[in-house]
């Protein structure tokens, strides 16, 4: 089950009112970038990938954390009987499958971590995870920037970025323009969109 997009633009607002940043408008680019590579894909519904794309990170808004972002996200969404968003949540920081590539600290209770590996386990991850793990790669605050541009400025920013990851980012790249048959950044506007 999801909320109608008015549903999610609203959470979101209400989210920053409680954990302000950069993090809302990037959400907002990532929800732009999944609904235009939705639309080109054909087999994707673009509201429910807009939907994914702004709440993929709605954990933020209980404060300033690494890894209890995903747990606070995941565990709030399935409060709200979202299921769907609460598996985006829980899968978008895990282009790999497991938390061993997790970028950030690991600032969760023990419980927390036990919740996110126990639904990691049985999760299985579709094109809408795909999608929004490739979103979440591209997606500024400010606009969209070339997959490698972003990679690095987390990497500048946490110190580190697993090759695995990396490398599963380009091959999610490849995989939705080949699905497309159209290059991503033409796709989603990269040089004129801004949330």
């Amino acid at each position: 089950m999801l909320p109608t997009r008015k549903e999610a633009e609203k959470l979101l607002t209400e989210a920053e009112k409680c954990n302000q940043g950069a993090w809302g408008n990037h959400s907002r680019v990532a929800a732009h970038c999944a609904e235009k590579i939705a639309q080109e894909c054909g087999d994707l519904d673009p509201d429910k990938a807009y939907i994914l794309g702004l709440l993929h990170d709605i954990g933020r808004k209980f404060g300033v954390r690494h890894l209890g972002h995903v747990s606070d996200g995941y565990l709030y969404m399935t409060s709200l009987g979202y299921d769907e968003a609460a598996q985006i949540c829980l899968t978008h920081s895990f282009n790999t499958g497991t938390i061993d590539a997790y970028i950030g600290t690991f600032d969760t209770t023990a419980e927390e971590l036990k919740v996110i590996q126990d639904a990691l386990k049985t999760v299985i991850m579709d094109e809408y995870d795909k999608l929004i793990q490739l979103c979440d790669s591209i997606a500024g605050p400010a606009g969209v920037l070339e997959i490698e541009e972003r990679m690095r400025d987390v990497k500048e920013r946490y110190g580190s970025y697993p090759q695995e990851k990396w490398d599963n980012n380009l091959k999610l790249k490849k995989h939705f323009e080949e699905k497309m048959g159209k290059d991503i950044y033409i796709v989603v506007d990269k040089d004129n969109f801004k949330p």
